[in-house]
């Protein structure tokens, strides 16, 4: 029988009902559920804006690093035309992609970051690519860069690498996908890329490498350029032809993998692919030479392209000829360095300059900077000073021994015959006999400003012992002074540049012109006694069979330096062999190894 049920009092809910509580709980949860997220999302939002802050808070302007600042760029070409050398930052003209053939930006994209015009500025899929990749090598071997974060960092950025420079890297890049179309883009890196030996952009890259401007490059030739952005030293295409053809034979096939040549192209411009030859190897000197008062000479002028004087043909003979010298016989006499420089004898223009055995070791300039006693290669100044006096060739001198005071110079093989003439006595550089021409000159002081009057500076003693060259001289004033002798008595300065073009003008080169120091027929009195010395003097090993070579012979005390100076087919040419400690070779004197190089540089110079 069912249990009557009991009936709670009026007002209050029955029992059953009191467990309406647990929904007050749930509620209780979901409140702290909500308030954890708010702290979250609050704190999450501070930790966010505090990451980009810290990440951010040096960056850069993008705006206003996307206005190129850079060096005044120098471009120098050898006297043909040739690239020579380049300093500053070189700029070629801005290209349109419009004007570009297709395969110079599809190149770059085939090499570099094939997903370009799908990825929004950064590639992950490039970069989980990369990752495999150097995970299996057990080092770096691939990038995950895309061409927008390398031209993040190449405008915006220092090459610095770490964690905060990748993450500024990606949120410029990230920038610049929002700021710029994918064609504005790879216009933009193909005119600020970094392309080596200071070039940026392709245009001046093309100009640089190949003479051509980058609308007129051939694909070969583009391939080489794309190439270049992994390593722009490493693949240089002067300084390392034979790693950029190969970085560029790379490029070609990473362009049959992406579709965009086949490959039968690609073997077929890898054929083509030969570079210009390198410019001449230790032409650095000669080009520190003529930059060295550029700022003085065009004041103002921002960038300068200078056609100069130096003939890259001879400059090669001369470097050639020096080298296998001081490797070979000067070696073995021990002579370890060398200086030669070559005048157009009417006007002072440098053909050739080496300042040194290897530029690269050593770029202090032996030619233009070093001042060595000359030895009897100063006696034509001192024979020179004495035809001004009313002497000339036929006169006699006493080849007798001498002293003055305590001092006795000495004549080393040669026998005394009592009365020479000026000729033979110059020709067998008799030193006794110099010492009283120097005296019936005038003395030291007569003879010291006939130098200066030829263009010699130096420092020149006040003594007799100047007319065996005592004084300290370099060899490119030495080698100017002769040029009167050759060119009929005009006194010349070296120059290095003979035209220039600055801001899209024509500059004034600032050559002085030649100046007549010596009569006409005083000129030619002492190159027919310098002929002498080389026909039958000290000189004998410079003679060219069927041309006319004079010049002069020189030795120091104990054999230290050893120079010779001579004029053959319009040119002056001086060489100084030597040590730069001054330690003594061995028996080499002026008329041995310096008149043989003389005579091996011209006999491949004069045709």
């Amino acid at each position: 029988m069912p249990r009557p049920q009991a009936h709670a009092p009026r007002g209050k809910a029955p029992a059953a009902h009191a467990t309406v509580a647990p929904p007050a709980r749930r509620r209780s949860g979901l409140g702290r559920l909500l308030r954890v997220l708010v702290l979250v999302t609050v704190w999450g939002g501070l930790a966010l804006a505090a990451g980009v802050l810290f990440f951010a808070w040096d960056l850069p302007r993008p705006e206003t690093a996307l206005v190129a600042s850079r060096r005044p760029a120098v471009t120098l070409e050898a006297a043909d035309g040739r690239l020579l050398a380049t300093s500053g930052d070189l700029y070629g003209e801005r290209v349109r992609l419009a004007d570009l053939p297709a395969f110079v930006p599809g190149a770059l994209m085939a090499v570099e970051d094939r997903r370009f015009r799908s990825h929004f500025g950064l590639d992950p899929l490039g970069l989980l690519r990369a990752a495999v990749a150097n995970w299996r090598a057990g080092r770096v071997v691939q990038g995950g860069s895309t061409l927008t974060q390398q031209l993040a960092k190449n405008l915006f950025l220092t090459p610095e690498r770490h964690m905060r420079r990748k993450v500024q890297e990606a949120m410029l890049a990230l920038w610049l996908e929002s700021r710029f179309s994918k064609d504005q883009l790879i216009e933009i890196y193909l005119n600020r890329v970094y392309l080596g030996a200071g070039a940026y952009g392709v245009d001046a890259a093309a100009r640089l490498y190949f003479g051509v401007p980058a609308r007129r490059l051939a694909l070969w030739q583009a391939a080489i350029l794309a190439g270049l952005p992994k390593a722009p030293s490493r693949y240089n295409p002067r300084s390392s032809p034979e790693a950029a053809i190969r970085r560029g034979t790379e490029v070609l096939g990473a362009m049959v993998d992406a579709g965009l040549i086949t490959a039968a192209r690609a073997t077929e411009e890898a054929a083509k692919m030969v570079l210009p030859p390198r410019p001449s190897g230790d032409a650095g000197w000669f080009s520190d030479w003529v930059q060295d008062d550029l700022a003085d000479s065009f004041p103002g002028s921002g960038d300068l392209a200078l056609r100069t004087t130096l003939d890259l043909r001879l400059q090669a003979v001369v470097e050639a000829r020096l080298g296998a010298l001081l490797a070979g016989p000067g070696a073995a006499a021990g002579v370890t360095q060398g200086a030669v420089v070559v005048l157009q004898a009417s006007d002072g223009a440098v053909r050739a300059m080496v300042g040194g055995r290897d530029y690269r070791a050593s770029p202090f300039n032996r030619a233009t900077l070093a001042r060595r006693q000359p030895g009897s290669a100063f006696k034509p100044f001192v024979w020179l000073a004495a035809l001004e006096q009313g002497m000339d060739p036929s006169s006699t001198v006493s080849d007798q021994p001498l002293t003055l005071g305590g001092w006795s110079p000495g004549n080393g093989r040669w026998r005394a015959r009592g009365e020479v003439s000026l000729e033979e006595a110059l020709a067998h550089s008799i030193n006794t006999a110099a010492v009283r021409v120097l005296l019936a000159a005038g003395g030291a002081r007569a003879v010291a400003a006939v130098a200066e009057r030829l263009g010699v500076q130096g420092r020149f003693p006040n003594n007799a012992s100047l007319a065996l060259g005592t004084a300290e001289v370099t060899l490119i004033d030495l080698v100017a002074g002769y040029a009167p002798f050759a060119n009929g008595g005009m006194r010349v300065t070296p120059y290095g540049i003979a035209v220039a073009h600055g801001g899209g003008r024509s500059l004034a080169v600032p050559n002085p012109a030649p100046v007549r120091a010596v009569s006409a027929e005083h000129a030619a009195e002492m190159r027919r006694m310098l002929a002498a010395v080389v026909s039958r003097g000290t000189g004998r090993a410079a003679a060219l069979p069927g041309r006319m070579v004079a010049g002069k012979t020189g030795t120091t005390q104990d054999f230290r330096d050893a120079w010779f100076v001579g004029i053959a087919g319009g040119l002056v040419a001086g060489i100084w062999l030597g040590n730069d400690d001054a330690r003594p070779m061995e028996d080499v004197s002026g008329g041995t190894l310096p008149a043989r190089l003389f005579h091996d540089v011209m006999e491949d110079t004069i045709r």
